[in-house]
């Protein structure tokens, strides 16, 4: 018996965890074996605020191959970004058109994924599609749960965006369209990029970089006040 009290004792000393049997200590819950967070670590104010919890949506980032995809979820990730990128080899020379980017020496696989919190109660997941046509087949699957999408175009090679337009608008899901200025193209105004794309005029198109996070928020801001428009409830 002084065995198993002694064991007890000394689980319920780890901070945040509790045995059963043994009061549980200021800020631990039974049972768990994290304590509460605090304001010191960096809490943000709905961690502190048990009575609420944040809301937590999807969004999908998607486009032609080397648009930017992967630069705008590494952008924009309060948390180390998964990225599941491979080393381009001679074997898609064929079909992966390297002309716009030449510089490009990895593709991704599967997907991207970052987080961000826009708003004390707003978290954002960001889900990067591949680009090539043999992944996209995996779409349906990133897109599921989504509240909308961002379609990525590059003025250079602004066909490469249909496929991902043709999409959006096939299983109504809500999307805007950025442009990822890219270094040494012409800049042109979202209207003429609009009219080359047909895009409906209450999709909105916006100029945007994807290397630069105040960039990037702002697209994500406009896509999620574009997804409250396209469905309030």
């Amino acid at each position: 018996m002084d065995s198993v009290v002694s064991d007890a004792t000394a689980v319920s000393s780890v901070p945040g965890f509790t045995a059963p049997g043994v009061p549980a200590q200021p800020g631990t819950v039974p049972g768990r074996t994290a304590a509460f967070p605090d304001p010191e670590d960096g809490a943000q104010d709905w961690q502190l605020d048990h009575s609420r919890a944040p809301i937590a949506t999807k969004i999908v980032v998607a486009g032609g191959f080397g648009v930017g995809k992967t630069t705008f979820v590494r952008a924009v990730s309060e948390i180390t970004p998964l990225q599941t990128e491979a080393l381009m080899t001679r074997a898609s020379e064929e079909t992966d058109d390297l002309s716009a980017t030449p510089d490009k020496l990895t593709t991704t696989v599967a997907m991207d994924f970052g987080r961000i919190t826009l708003d004390n109660d707003l978290v954002l997941y960001v889900f990067g599609t591949p680009g090539q046509q043999r992944f996209w087949f995996m779409w349906d699957d990133l897109v599921r749960g989504a509240i909308g999408a961002i379609v990525l175009a590059d003025t250079r090679r602004l066909t490469d965006c249909f496929p991902a337009l043709d999409y959006f608008e096939s299983c109504a899901l809500p999307y805007i369209v950025a442009v990822n200025h890219f270094e040494g193209t012409a800049h042109y105004d979202a209207e003429d990029v609009r009219e080359a794309l047909t895009v409906p005029a209450h999709v909105p198109v916006v100029i945007m970089d994807a290397r630069k996070r105040y960039s990037v928020v702002e697209c994500l801001l406009a896509m999620v006040a574009h997804a409250l428009d396209a469905t309030p409830e």
